[in-house]
This record gives C-alpha cells, sequence and structure tokens, in this order.
C-alpha cells in the first residue's frame, strides 16, 4: 500500500463524507477505496472512520489524523510545486474571493498590481461576506478576516486587524465619553451586524471575555452606512480597524474603550489542501508580502 495514496483518500473520504464520492474524485472503484482505507487503519493500529448505512464520520483518532494529514500533503503539494520549472509563471484562469468592504479597499487594488505584473493570468475577484466553498466554487485563493474555521483549507497569515468601538467627536463632547463597556448602556449604538449578528459586543476584561448585550439605536449590514452614521454624530459602532482606519487619521472618528478590546483577528490567504499550490497563488501571496501592509492595529 502506498501511504500517501492511502493518505489522499483518506482525506478525500473526510472531506466528501463518503467513500463513493471520494471514489469519483481518485477515479477509483468504491472497492479499492475500502481496502486503501482498511490497510492505513490496520497499518496504524486504529479505527480512523465510523461507517453506517448512510454516513461516514471521523473518530477521535481520524480527527487527530486528518489534521495531521492535510499538514503533511500540503507540504508536499508546495515542495511539488517549487520543484517543477514549468509552474514557476503564473498563467490561466485564477480566481479570489474576499470580504466587502476589504475587497474593494485592499484586495481590488491589489488584483489589478496583479494582472499588470502577470499578463497571462485572467483574473476573476469575488467580493462578498458570504463564507464560499474553495473546492466547490473553484476559487483558488480566498482573503478571509478571523479564525479559520475550514479544516478543508490552508491558512497563510498576512496581515491582522482590530475590533474597535468608535464614534465622531461631535457625539463625544456631547455624551460622557465611555470608559467601561457597562457603561455602554447609555449611549445610542449602532449595530453593524456583519460584526455583531446578535446585539452583543464582545470585551476583553482581567476576570476574561465579556459580552455586552445592548439594545441598538440603529441597525445595518453595511459597514459604510453603520460608519456613516456614526461619522455624523449618530452614535457608538464596533467596527474592524481597517474599516474606519482613514476616519481616525483624520479625526473624523475617535476610538474608546481599546483598553477592553478583544485580540486582533488574523487577516488570511486561504487556498483549499485538495490543490496544488499554484504558481498563481504563490505570487499572490508574495506580492501581498512584498507590496502591502496590512496590519490595522496601530491606528
Amino acid at each position: 500500500m502506498d501511504r500517501l495514496d492511502a493518505m489522499t483518500v483518506f482525506v478525500s473520504v473526510a472531506d466528501l463524507r463518503g467513500f463513493a464520492p471520494a471514489a469519483r474524485r481518485h477515479k477509483l472503484s468504491p472497492s479499492a477505496v475500502t481496502r486503501l482505507i482498511a490497510g492505513l487503519e490496520d497499518r496504524l493500529g486504529t479505527r480512523l472512520l465510523q461507517r453506517t448505512t448512510r454516513s461516514v464520520s471521523l473518530t477521535d483518532s481520524g480527527t487527530r489524523y486528518l489534521e495531521r494529514a492535510r499538514r503533511i500533503l500540503a507540504d508536499l503539494a508546495e515542495a511539488e510545486a517549487a520543484a517543477q520549472s514549468e509552474r514557476t509563471t503564473p498563467i490561466g484562469r485564477f480566481v479570489v474571493a474576499a470580504p466587502s468592504v476589504f475587497g474593494r479597499l485592499h484586495v481590488a487594488p491589489l488584483m489589478c498590481a496583479y494582472l499588470r505584473k502577470y499578463p497571462e493570468v485572467v483574473g476573476e475577484l469575488t467580493i462578498g461576506d458570504r463564507m464560499a466553498n474553495l473546492v466547490d466554487e473553484g476559487i483558488d485563493a480566498a482573503v478571509r478576516i478571523g479564525v479559520l474555521e475550514d479544516s478543508g483549507a490552508v491558512a497563510r497569515q498576512v496581515g491582522a486587524t482590530r475590533r474597535v468601538v468608535v464614534a465622531s467627536p461631535r457625539y463625544l463632547a456631547k455624551r460622557k465619553r465611555p470608559r467601561t463597556p457597562d457603561e455602554l448602556a447609555a449611549h445610542d449604538l449602532i449595530q453593524f451586524t456583519s460584526i455583531s449578528p446578535t446585539s452583543e459586543w464582545k470585551f476583553t476584561s482581567p476576570k476574561g471575555d465579556r459580552r455586552i448585550s445592548f439594545q441598538p439605536r440603529y441597525v445595518t449590514n453595511s459597514a459604510d452606512a453603520a460608519l456613516g452614521h456614526a461619522e455624523l454624530g449618530g452614535g457608538l459602532t464596533m467596527a474592524l480597524g481597517y474599516q474606519v482606519a482613514d476616519a481616525v487619521r483624520a479625526g473624523r472618528l475617535v476610538i474608546v474603550l481599546a483598553d477592553h478590546e478583544p485580540p486582533p483577528l488574523p487577516i488570511q490567504v486561504v487556498y483549499p489542501t485538495t490543490r496544488l499550490l499554484s504558481a498563481k497563488v504563490r505570487a499572490f501571496i508574495e506580492m501581498i508580502a512584498t507590496t502591502c501592509t496590512w496590519r490595522f492595529v496601530d491606528l
């Protein structure tokens, strides 16, 4: 049994939650997939998958093995890509996804520079806050903010951003500036639902994380609308550092409760583990590292 083949098939079974779809992906018979998994389990001396007539799920050992297998296969894919001289120049269709505001402000200009540098690439940028499935939707790389939840992707951190509470100087001149999260109850609050889908904000304290519930004065799913209302003196809102950086530097917004902010969120480029790391993705990550300053912590 080829261990790498068995490991690759195991990852596919875990991703696709079935032997039959894994067999189709690798152009094998279901019985061949069954033999590979059985051989892998025999070699390891532990059961990796629980099988029923309707579903396949990971055991505890399988969950731990899956994480290590992904890393091994991703490292192997990257090593092979680097060794293949014909894959050193980006060429062909390159699909990138990014969050709405960050995509408009930072990823769109980056894509323009990328396409100028690599004229044989045909670029496609999808901007939106929906968490797209990279494999199913044919996305080569995605810029994401926050802790990665998709176990079927590899992440490279390329920056970080704070979650900040801001208000206009005009608003703070009329209302008492909050010094603790508890004082927010006396203020007009603007809920930006992409940051806080429910009416509560997360803060930190010496005793650990705290969630403060509130009754919003204004609710919107648009960062521009939330921040525009805040700049006009409509109240306090929570946003990400990159969304308010220009307004803070220009003095249109002021950060409050900085001592109570949760830890910064990573800005990451993610790509599927099931794909060879292409020259397009590698060049994209390198361009971010060499030309972009995506650290929105010191505002």
